[in-house]
């Protein structure tokens, strides 16, 4: 079995608002300024960002990472 799955998770040390970019950036393996500006230009072109933003927010659990 496979024990390296990986989970998309918010991040709780990357955050700015409810840490799904940084999350999303851990999990595709980005920076996380990349992720932001996908959303920004999501959110632009016709909404479709803040509506992902807030479905991820509300379906992604926090990562579980103690803070240093």
């Amino acid at each position: 079995m496979d024990n390296n799955i990986r989970k998309l998770t918010r991040s709780t040390t990357d955050r700015r608002l409810g840490g799904v970019c940084g999350g999303l950036a851990q999990y595709l393996s980005v920076d996380p300024t990349v992720i932001r500006i996908l959303f920004l230009i999501a959110f632009l072109c016709g909404g479709f960002g803040f509506w992902a933003y807030l479905i991820i927010w509300i379906a992604a659990p926090e990562d579980n990472r103690l803070h240093p």
